[in-house]
């Protein structure tokens, strides 16, 4: 690998943030908004599958109350 001194690589670097497509206010807001939506429904659908899952081991084993 070919080694570049320090000069060259900061130009190299500024180049390629230049080229970075930044997400705009609102696209990065409709963003987070998706992930907190999404964290939200993964976690019910987890719990669900827990209590089913729960449910399961206590009806076979006689487990519990």
């Amino acid at each position: 690998m070919a080694k570049t001194n320090p000069g060259q690589f900061v130009r190299q670097v500024r180049q390629e943030v230049a080229r970075v497509v930044w997400p705009t206010r609102k696209e990065a807001a409709v963003s987070t908004v998706m992930v907190f939506v999404m964290v939200v429904l993964a976690a019910l659908f987890f719990l669900m599958v827990d209590q089913v899952l729960a449910w399961g081991v206590k009806l076979i084993f006689g487990l519990g109350g």
